[in-house]
């Protein structure tokens, strides 16, 4: 059989619960260093997850591995947002230097103020959004309670669909490395679709007669 299309092979990258403490700090890293694999992980783990029987107590159980991966999600996000909010003079002038971030300020600081904090929502799917969005929002100075119930609903929603992805192509295609490829693309689907939303101008207001 071969290794890749092989669940031993997949248990075994997955079995005992070690995987939820090496999902969460993925997790809570890649807001700084995006270019980490959690969301491959989180779908390998819940995709193992789908073979779960009384037999097979190793694997991946679906509810911790959620609050895993939620938790670490609004961790990551609240930590990059306190260290633009209280960044020193450094920091500042690299996030100035940025174009992405200081768009990332003017519609972060416009939509939160309007009740339209979705955009956090958004941009935790398209690639690098959340760090953008995180430091974004601490550089632009949005207080707390503004942004974190948006890093809460954004770190839940990413984390729900990124496990149900991985669990229902388990049940469908077998837990199989397969299985977890192809939900593997339609959470990159979604994130190329954040990522098109996300770059869509924002409309001006008209002007006052």
């Amino acid at each position: 059989m071969n290794l890749l299309d092989s669940l031993g092979s997949l248990r075994s990258l997955t079995a005992g619960p070690w995987i939820y403490p090496v999902v969460a700090a993925s997790i809570l890293l890649d807001v700084f260093l995006p270019v980490l694999p959690s969301g491959f992980l989180v779908i390998t783990a819940a995709t193992a997850a789908a073979s779960a029987t009384a037999a097979t107590p190793d694997v991946p159980s679906l509810l911790p591995l959620l609050l895993c991966a939620a938790g670490a999600s609004v961790l990551g996000d609240f930590l990059a947002y306190r260290l633009a909010l209280r960044g020193g003079p450094r920091i500042d002038r690299a996030l100035a230097r940025s174009k992405r971030l200081s768009l990332a300020q003017e519609r972060l600081g416009t939509a939160l103020a309007r009740g339209g904090g979705l955009l956090v929502v958004l941009a935790r799917f398209a690639p690098a959004g959340r760090s953008v969005v995180s430091l974004g929002a601490g550089a632009a100075k949005r207080r707390v309670e503004e942004f974190l119930p948006w890093s809460a609903l954004a770190g839940v929603t990413w984390a729900s669909y990124s496990v149900g992805l991985g669990w229902l192509g388990g049940q469908w295609l077998g837990a199989t490395w397969f299985s977890a490829g192809v939900s593997t693309l339609a959470l990159f689907l979604a994130g190329g679709l954040a990522a098109f939303a996300l770059r869509r101008p924002v409309t001006a207001a008209a002007p006052a007669s």
